[in-house]
């Protein structure tokens, strides 16, 4: 069935006025944004970056939302004064929040609200701007920049350069995309980077772009450097043997110095625009998302015939473990044409040698593990719990390991025809802590997700380590993670919600990592729709 169309809307927030929490400095805001589409709970759907030392700020980090018609989509935009590594919003000083619904913003384009506290009292004079706007053109720029003999605006030590890229609208400049900052660096080259052509340029070429060029101060008092003016169509005429250069110019000081020339020389050596293909693109082209579920059968659990160990099922026929195997088995089938599910165990002492064992089939049959469908899963489960004994320790990198074999399988075939999804359903503390890190560093080279969900009431601090939400994961050898893949997710936070509540929580990051992964491949869909179609736009290059 061809998914219904949808229109997706990028949201762009900035704030004024924010209540300052810092002694010695300013709140270090980020925006997160809830939705809520049916009763009282309220689900994350993103959060922008941190932005140091500042009450005024502009998030580059946008948001990107389906917009539909037919429905009130609840809104509620969140601003923080984010003061640690964890990824919980609720040991960050609270900033204010603005409740609204999508179609307010949409049919207002441009909304400012005064932000409330919890109590709906006002946050101070702090108020958001959130910009509307619909996505109609799916093609990015990839970028690469350099510069050199940027002014020095440090006493000790050289600036530490950044660029802000600003489209023009009818209400004045929007801020596109901040680049990373280069430290101590007067001839910077900064990492590749991609900016959506909507977002950039509204897709007319011929229209002004603005590009500042800063250097970073950890007070947030960043100091300008230079500005310059271009388009699209320069930018293009770049290329790595004859970069497209500009002036950067800093009005105060050229007005100061006679013979002022400029403040340093931006220098684009790169500047393609391509098509970027959505989730839609690549599963309407004959991708398919394989399936795999990890259960925990750790001592942990307790003892299975008692009714508060998490592995009881209950007079009902239920427990945590078959509730996320269903909520979230659910989605993901429509998403695999033969709905055949290799389906493991970790962590217990298996018949008929009684060895632990990281990795056993379900159904015990190690050459054939697949289910049938998600009610095979279900009766796997049933079929092998009274069999095992539940043992330990808690090692994840086999079965994400296991996965990831298939995973570098598939990749030869140099297609997007295939993407993994790796269900980790586990009660709590991982053994093998290093070597899980490793494995996803390694898998997030692979086409594959891996998404965990906690079960009962244990600390899963170790886990929101491994969602790298707060920055890339590292292995222990120091390798970075080239992608986020995993999602964690407390099933305990989900248990008075609907039930599609779970599911709609952890599945919502794994269109993005799909798009993501098959992106940096450079990989369009394996049957691609688009090349019959009389309405693609001429691809630029």
């Amino acid at each position: 069935m061809a998914a219904q169309c949808v229109t997706k809307v990028e949201l762009t927030m900035s704030c004024e006025n924010l209540l300052d929490m810092d002694v010695g400095s300013k709140s270090d805001p980020l925006c997160v944004l809830l939705m809520n589409t049916s009763g009282a709970q309220w689900y994350e759907i993103d959060r922008t970056e941190r932005v140091k030392n500042c009450l005024s700020p502009k998030f580059a980090k946008k948001f990107v939302v389906d917009y539909y018609f037919e429905l009130v989509q609840k809104m509620k935009f969140g601003i923080y004064d984010i003061d640690n590594k964890t990824i919980d919003l609720s040991d960050d000083d609270f900033l204010g929040e603005l409740e609204c619904t999508l179609g307010q913003i949409v049919s207002s384009r441009k909304l400012t609200r005064p932000l409330v506290l919890k109590n709906k009292k006002p946050a101070g004079k702090g108020t958001i701007t959130i910009c509307a706007e619909e996505i109609k053109d799916n093609r990015v720029v990839n970028f690469e920049v350099e510069a050199r003999k940027l002014d020095n605006k440090d006493f000790f030590g050289k600036s530490d350069p950044y660029l802000e890229f600003y489209r023009q609208t009818e209400t004045g400049w929007q801020l596109a995309h901040r680049t990373e900052v280069v430290k101590n660096n007067l001839n910077p080259s900064w990492r590749p980077f991609r900016i959506p052509l909507q977002s950039l340029c509204g897709g007319d070429m011929q229209k002004p772009i603005k590009v500042e060029c800063y250097d970073y101060d950890s007070d947030g008092s960043h100091d300008l450097i230079g500005i310059f003016e271009t388009n699209m169509e320069r930018l293009q005429q770049a290329s790595r043997s004859a970069p497209a250069e500009f002036d950067c110019v800093n009005i105060k000081k050229k007005q100061k110095k006679k013979n002022y020339k400029n403040s340093g020389v931006v220098s684009v050596k790169f500047c393609q625009v391509v098509k970027e293909y959505s989730f839609l693109d690549y599963i309407m082209g004959g991708c398919q998302i394989n399936f795999t579920v990890g259960v925990d059968f750790t001592g942990s659990n307790g003892n299975p015939q008692s009714p508060d160990s998490l592995h009881y099922i209950s007079p009902n026929g239920v427990n945590e473990y078959l509730s996320a195997i269903w909520s979230v088995g659910q989605v993901i089938q429509d998403y695999d044409s033969d709905k055949m599910f290799p389906a493991f165990g970790f962590g217990a002492q298996v018949p008929p040698t009684w060895q632990v064992s990281h990795e056993f089939p379900l159904n015990f049959n190690p050459s054939n593990p697949y289910c049938a469908g998600i009610e095979g899963v279900v009766e796997a489960y049933r079929m092998c719990l009274p069999q095992v004994k539940l043992y330990g320790p808690t090692n994840f990198s086999p079965i994400i390991n296991h996965v990831a074999r298939f995973g570098a399988e598939a990749t030869q075939q140099k297609t997007a025809s295939q993407y993994f999804v790796l269900l980790i359903i586990t009660d709590g503390v991982i053994t093998d802590m290093d070597q899980t890190c490793a494995a996803i560093v390694n898998a997030s080279k692979l086409p594959m997700s891996i998404i965990i969900v906690g079960v009962g009431g244990a600390d899963f601090g170790a886990m929101e380590i491994l969602d790298g939400d707060d920055g890339r994961l590292r292995s222990q050898m120091g390798e970075v993670a080239v992608r986020d893949i995993v999602q964690f997710v407390p099933y305990r936070k989900f248990q008075n919600a609907p039930k599609e509540a779970l599911a709609q929580s952890v599945l919502a990051e794994i269109p993005g990592q799909v798009v993501t992964y098959f992106n940096m491949c450079k990989l369009s869909p394996p049957n691609n729709p688009t090349k019959t179609a009389s309405t693609e736009q001429p691809q630029q290059s």
